[in-house]
């Protein structure tokens, strides 16, 4: 009966925990970290990679603290080309292994964030005869690897029916055209929602907080960080059983802070996408084009009423929080869709362009090629016992976290506990989307956000007149999706800067006063937040 009677008890907090609007507030977050003396896991970075290990932690048990520099998928988990997919590409290089896992992994994110993962159909246009044959067998083959958890089977479709669905496509010479089935989904937002899973299940999970050093034991393992609130400059000394450095292309940063002399073992790859009008694309169906001039693939993707277009990949020798895209990158990009679009694509007709850096394995050699370096994750482990992981995709990412907790199992640095997040709905995930109102990406927060704006009529005014997005929701943001600054807002949480730059720099004022005053900021702050983002924003700008 005791053992009854607490269960019942734990679950009730546990729902209280969940349905308390302060559950996310910074200052709780905070004292938490003040309160708490060791902790059994500190995870460092907070993209897909960290805070998918964070879930991992949390949820089976273990005293779970992630620390963020900036913000929530500030970097590379922000700027993807919005996929969830096995990796057509992939496929074609040999790597079963990869797109198989990447394809059970797809179907989970489409269970578990239902409201963020949507089934995308995608055409490959064919403009020579073998090519309907010899991509019908390829998909055909990736049909087959994603078993029961199909996003449906691919077909081969005539030269009408392929203009009857892509209305701008370039039609000269053109054969027909195989349709197959990926995912689509909203990055940052993705991010945000699982950051809050991890608070929900009793994780720390902190943004503009920043690791400056390793703590380390008298055997010199490390033990722990130094870590610095950005806000207010204050430091916090913090002890754990073990820390995970899950960085992304800022992993060899921290290897360095345990080891000084430590080799680079990160080659950044930068993506650049380029973003236009519904107008070049104005179908439901996206595009891929299996080869380019120099044998990559580009996509044309829907995505909030607008298309992305890319990718590139072009190795760098640095990294930073906003790289910014080469000539050559832009030029490349605008060529390959003209050359499939009858609608002639320009520099003006750019509404935002990004970049993101994949944090792939240093090549062997200066031949290697990016795209024939593996996009598998690796777990390093260093003779500190600092845990690194690293590589992966976005697709992959629960099954990265549970292979890098399973290790940390193996070594002894944690209790064998079995992994939960298989079958984990992701915060906003349950029940039926209605993609016909802009506000299904929050899920079962949707009703949240309207309930802002009845109490206050005016919260439902649009942000800027091109967009739907409402002054309810960078209010929402600050709230409940822990958002601290005007780039948090409108780069992450309502994605304008990425779907309309110039919009985007038109309403910084506006959405920094609803921020300054929900925050009780000053107007200094609020001056300074305008300066800071304007500054980054222009960049999304392509002049």
């Amino acid at each position: 009966m005791f053992h009854f009677l607490s269960y019942w008890i734990l679950f009730y907090i546990f729902e209280i925990n969940c349905n308390n609007k302060f559950v996310f507030k910074r200052e709780n977050l905070l004292n938490q970290l003040k309160s708490t003396q060791d902790w059994d896991v500190i995870i460092i970075g907070g993209g897909a990679t960290g805070l998918g290990v964070a879930l991992d932690c949390t949820t089976r048990g273990y005293k779970t603290l992630l620390l963020e520099q900036v913000d929530f998928a500030k970097g590379t988990s922000s700027r993807s080309t919005k996929l969830v997919h096995g990796g057509v590409r992939y496929l074609a290089q040999g790597n079963i292994d990869l797109v198989r896992e990447a394809l059970y992994e797809r179907g989970l994110m489409l269970k578990n964030a239902s409201h963020l993962v949507s089934n995308q159909s995608f055409i490959i246009p064919n403009y020579k005869w073998w090519d309907n044959i010899f991509y019908t067998v390829g998909l055909k083959v990736y049909d087959f690897l994603s078993g029961k958890l199909s996003f449906g089977k691919s077909i081969r479709i005539k030269k009408s029916e392929t203009i009857s669905r892509l209305s701008t496509l370039e039609t000269n010479n053109l054969k027909g055209g195989v349709v197959y089935h990926d995912g689509q989904f909203d990055d940052s937002r993705l991010a945000v929602n699982i950051a809050q899973s991890c608070i929900e299940h009793g994780a720390t999970v902190l943004n503009h907080c920043k690791v400056k050093h390793l703590l380390k034991d008298e055997k010199n393992l490390v033990n722990g960080v130094i870590a610095i609130d950005t806000e207010t400059n204050e430091e916090y000394s913090l002890h754990a059983k073990t820390v995970i450095n899950a960085t992304g292309v800022f992993t060899d940063d921290i290897l360095k802070m345990d080891n000084p002399s430590a080799k680079n073992s990160i080659r950044p790859s930068q993506g650049i996408h380029l973003v236009f009008d519904k107008s070049f694309l104005p179908g439901n169906d996206a595009i891929m084009i299996p080869k380019t001039d120099d044998g990559r693939v580009l996509f044309l993707v829907p995505w909030h009423d607008k298309v992305v277009v890319g990718t590139t990949d072009t190795l760098l020798d640095s990294h930073s929080l906003e790289p910014k895209p080469l000539d050559e990158e832009i030029k490349f990009i605008i060529d390959t869709a003209n050359r499939y679009l009858n609608k002639n694509v320009s520099k003006d007709d750019v509404l935002s362009i990004f970049a993101g850096l994949r944090p792939l394995a240093a090549p062997k050699d200066k031949s290697e090629k990016t795209k024939e370096i593996s996009r598998s994750h690796k777990i390093i482990v260093s003779d500190s016992h600092l845990i690194t992981i690293t590589g992966g995709k976005w697709t992959t990412y629960r099954k990265m976290a549970q292979d890098t907790v399973d290790k940390i199992i193996e070594l002894n640095k944690l209790p064998n506990k079995e992994c939960k997040t298989k079958d984990l709905l992701i915060h906003g995930a349950n029940g039926p989307v209605d993609r016909t109102n802009h506000l299904y990406i929050y899920g079962t927060d949707k009703k949240e956000i309207e309930k802002l704006s009845q109490e206050n009529p005016s919260l439902s005014e649009r942000l800027h007149e091109r967009l739907q997005f409402t002054k309810a929701e960078v209010l929402f943001a600050v709230r409940q999706e822990m958002a601290r600054t005007i780039e948090d807002v409108l780069a992450r949480r309502v994605r304008v800067l990425f779907l309309d730059a110039k919009a985007a720099i038109e309403i910084a004022p506006l959405v920094g006063e609803i921020i300054r005053k929900e925050l009780n900021q000053t107007d200094d702050w609020r001056m300074k937040q305008i300066s800071e983002f304007t500054e980054i924003a222009e960049q999304y700008v392509l002049k």
